[in-house]
């Protein structure tokens, strides 16, 4: 089942539970859809991968949102962004525990035949293209720079 029909049937649930914090988050996944489906030269019709993008950059956009607020002691909204996220998150494919990235990481290093620093775009390219959606790109980055360094 592709990301907007299981979306609906969740907006229609929250509706029906008067779920007004879990309606609000469906709805924003919803229209990130329609928006990526109408955009300019678009065929109405997104990839998998595509959607796994848009949630995992919406995802990305509240935990930066929440870790502001938190700095600011905002904690009523703080507590919306992460209650979203939340929402978000069970959407998106498990992430990977830091051991299981890295078991990831080295198996794609030897794959592309890395053997320093100067190879991390190499290993960065093919690790953002499988690890799509189970890691931030972030935390690649950084266990990439660890391994290779």
């Amino acid at each position: 089942m592709s990301l907007k029909p299981s979306v609906e049937s969740e907006i229609k649930k929250a509706m029906l539970a008067k779920d007004k914090d879990r309606l609000r988050a469906l709805r924003a996944i919803k229209s990130l859809i329609l928006l990526e489906e109408t955009k300019g030269g678009s065929k109405g019709e997104i990839t998998s991968e595509d959607e796994m993008k848009l949630l995992t950059k919406a995802a990305k956009q509240r935990k930066d949102s929440a870790d502001i607020y938190k700095q600011q002691n905002r904690e009523d909204l703080y507590a919306v962004e992460m209650a979203e996220l939340e929402i978000i998150n069970e959407f998106l494919p498990k992430q990977l525990t830091d051991d299981e990235l890295e078991a990831a990481l080295k198996k794609i290093i030897s794959e592309v035949g890395a053997d320093g620093p100067k190879d991390m775009g190499k290993v960065m390219g093919a690790a953002t293209k499988e690890l799509a959606g189970k890691a931030d790109g972030k935390a690649i980055s950084q266990k990439v720079k660890a391994l290779l360094g």
